[in-house]
């Protein structure tokens, strides 16, 4: 949630509880003009500009630095107003990162400064501290990756991951490795296991945001993490029973299912998930195929290998970007249907959601195969949210978006498509409709 500053989406499905609510509007200034921004519950974000002179022409300025100390910034121009005041739930920016009437856009569309190496993506580490983004204000339109005009007033904002009350426990639990977040209160809660990509690691800020609105979230790694394998290899389906069953039992969760919420590999991990474990009844799969990808999946005695990826069907563009779009085996050869997960023959519920300009693989077109097999075996427990202009990672709001991101693994730059605004709106709208699923489906 932002501490100083929230959109009405945000407003409406991140809001913490009464009690956690942040105190009024930050404000700094320097000269005559002042900016202020303040987080009015349930209402668009409130970052105003005062004490301009009628017509004067701003660039707006957001600045932040990640746990490495890579800086990202964005900026967005306006005009002020005939009293002399910029109101970003009103005014239109007329140029830089973003135009339109974007209340949260200096912070969607922050990407690294033009010093630092590019393709970075700001994803945060941290979840007990604070973002701190500063807003600045600055004389004149500078367009961007330029020297900003004078300051003319600054504030900071701090986004916040956590709320007060939330606990976080690491886990060590027999083979099963990872963080869970639980809500404040009593309980029980409905459970969720959170899960990422082939980026490997412990990634913990969805399931913080997860348990900051009520939901007991288990943030799973399963490769790259303590004595996890260090490499994406093969995979076995028994260490996400074994998860699921942990969070099941924990006095905290309410049954009689959990759900799971997967992207990229993670989507991919949940369509399995719902399949073959009986304690998992809802699958948010962002991204995902429902045929098993890269590494074998072994539950048992029954194995599906893996698609591989044609390194001969990857393009390098002029700049060495990495289009990887058509590598990828097509999981609907006859010759692969080894390789499907048999999705039919899950009992639960799936929420899809694809971001229709993925250019990291066909997660479109992988929804829609998905989508037919389910109506070929007469099932409708499934639901789709698709998004134009949408690309691959669709992330909680507010988080920027990079159509091109350093793969973590490889260190090359992957092509992962979407043009930012659109892709703001569909991080900005799935993460409510995630929610309401959940909460649905885990009772």
């Amino acid at each position: 949630m932002w501490r100083v500053g929230t959109a009405r989406a945000w407003a409406a499905c991140l809001r913490p509880p009464r009690r956690c609510r942040p105190p009024g509007p930050r404000s700094g200034s320097r000269g005559a003009a002042t900016v202020a921004v303040e987080p009015a519950a349930g209402l668009p974000v409130a970052t105003k500009v005062l004490g301009l002179a009628p017509g004067q022409r701003v660039t707006l300025r957001g600045l932040v630095a990640n746990e490495q100390g890579c800086l990202f910034d964005s900026c967005a121009h306006y005009l002020a107003d005939s009293r002399g005041e910029v109101d970003l739930s009103r005014d239109t920016s007329q140029g830089g990162d973003y135009t339109g009437v974007e209340p949260m856009g200096l912070f969607w569309s922050l990407s690294p400064a033009r010093m630092e190496r590019p393709y970075q993506r700001l994803v945060p580490k941290q979840i007990k501290t604070p973002m701190k983004v500063e807003v600045s204000v600055h004389q004149g339109h500078s367009p961007p990756g330029t020297i900003p005009g004078q300051v003319l007033a600054k504030a900071n904002v701090e986004r916040w991951f956590t709320a007060p009350g939330v606990r976080r426990i690491r886990l060590k639990e027999g083979s099963v490795r990872g963080s869970l977040f639980l809500p404040s209160g009593d309980g029980p809660f409905p459970g969720v296991i959170d899960m990422f990509g082939d980026e490997g690691g412990l990634i913990e800020f969805r399931s913080s945001l997860l348990a900051t609105r009520g939901f007991a979230a288990l943030s799973l790694p399963y490769f790259d993490f303590e004595d996890l394998p260090s490499v994406m290899k093969d995979l076995h389906l028994e260490y996400f029973e074994e998860a699921a069953r942990f969070l099941l039992r924990h006095p905290k969760v309410k049954g009689p299912g959990i759900g799971v919420i997967g992207t990229g590999k993670g989507a991919e991990l949940a369509f399995s998930m719902i399949t073959f474990l009986p304690q998992v009844v809802a699958a948010v799969c962002i991204s995902g195929c429902s045929s098993n990808t890269v590494a074998a999946l072994h539950y048992g005695e029954l194995t599906l290998p893996g698609l591989r990826f044609d390194m001969s069907k990857i393009s390098i563009s002029e700049t060495g970007v990495f289009d990887i779009f058509d590598a990828l085996d097509d999981p609907m050869d006859p010759a692969n249907s080894h390789c499907l997960i048999p999705i039919e023959e899950a009992e639960g519920h799936f929420l899809l959601v694809v971001g229709e300009d993925d250019r990291n693989w066909k997660s479109s077109l992988f929804a829609q195969m998905a989508i037919e097999r389910l109506r070929q075996h007469g099932k409708d427990n499934f639901k789709l949210l698709s998004y134009p202009g949408a690309g691959h990672r669709i992330d909680p709001p507010f988080l920027p978006f990079c159509s091109v991101a350093l793969d973590c693994v490889l260190g090359l730059p992957i092509l992962g498509g979407g043009e930012r605004r659109a892709h703001a709106h569909a991080q900005e709208h799935s993460w409510g409709k995630i929610q309401e699923f959940l909460h649905l489906h885990l009772g």
